[in-house]
């Protein structure tokens, strides 16, 4: 296992559930953040980078919005990079923040949680663009997230793939699982990504994705986190029960570099299914 040296956290499932706070989440990224640079990248996209930040900030989280990375910023820089315009299906909590890159003949279609704002008119006019010449971008593409009410909600990713079976396109994803989201992060601390360690609830877009971005990875049992996640092929290098026990489960040595301690237990049943994993021989 390569050192650890840096740490991406995401949001929704990590932190917090819905409005509520994950227990000791806020005193643990307190600890984290003492010990290395952290960044917090979210695929959250009813808010803006900013209302995110609002959000942290009124649960007692003192974070700083550029240690924040959003699928919506992400879409913004994959737009200027390419002098494009869009069209967009979003929440219309977020539409101001693209009024600018509108256009009635678009480069691309962009997907992302529009909740309420899901209309059979929006998808068919984003059904049209796409067999009009537009390309398909998915702002995010998780199939489902863990509401305010405790219960599983949807998320963009079934709405995106509606528009895939009905345009016979492939969508490009802008934040996670994409490689180029999690590297943009790495980048921003000045730390190679394989001394990253992300930290999510998502088996898919937060494990996976961080995997293949060369990425080390923590699962936590908060948020999205069901038991047949583990059955499904994809080995977290460590399972945890919460965020609250990730500053037991990493100790500091000389130089920054973060190693587990073999002799702390990283939640309830981590080492019965991630020993080898989980832990330095």
């Amino acid at each position: 296992m390569n050192g650890i040296q840096a740490l991406l956290l995401d949001l929704s499932g990590v932190l917090y559930e819905g409005d509520n706070m994950v227990e000791g989440a806020l005193e643990a990224v307190e600890v984290l953040k003492k010990r290395y640079p952290v960044r917090f990248i979210t695929n959250t996209t009813r808010k803006t980078g900013r209302q995110v930040c609002e959000k942290l900030r009124k649960m007692g989280f003192d974070i700083d919005e550029k240690a924040i990375f959003t699928a919506l910023d992400a879409t913004k820089r994959f737009l200027d990079e390419r002098d494009a315009r869009g069209y967009f299906l979003l929440f219309h909590n977020v539409e101001g923040e693209f009024s600018d890159y509108t256009s009635e003949n678009p480069d691309y279609v962009f997907v992302a949680d529009a909740y309420t704002d899901f209309t059979y008119e929006k998808l068919n006019t984003a059904f049209r663009h796409l067999m009009e010449g537009a390309e398909l971008v998915a702002i995010a593409k998780n199939r489902y997230f863990k509401d305010s009410d405790g219960m599983l909600s949807l998320d963009a990713g079934g709405f995106v793939t509606l528009l895939e079976y009905a345009s016979g396109k492939k969508a490009q994803i802008i934040g996670k699982p994409a490689k180029t989201f999690f590297h943009a992060a790495a980048v921003s601390m000045g730390v190679d990504p394989a001394h990253v360690m992300m930290v999510g609830d998502d088996i898919e877009s937060d494990i996976l994705g961080a995997q293949k971005a060369g990425m080390q990875t923590c699962f936590v049992r908060t948020g999205k986190f069901r038991p047949e996640d583990l059955q499904r092929g994809i080995e977290p290098g460590f399972v945890i029960d919460s965020i609250a026990d990730l500053p037991t489960c990493l100790k500091m040595e000389q130089g920054g570099i973060i190693v587990v301690k073999k002799e702390v237990s990283c939640g309830s049943s981590i080492q019965a299914e991630h020993s080898t994993n989980g832990t330095i021989p």
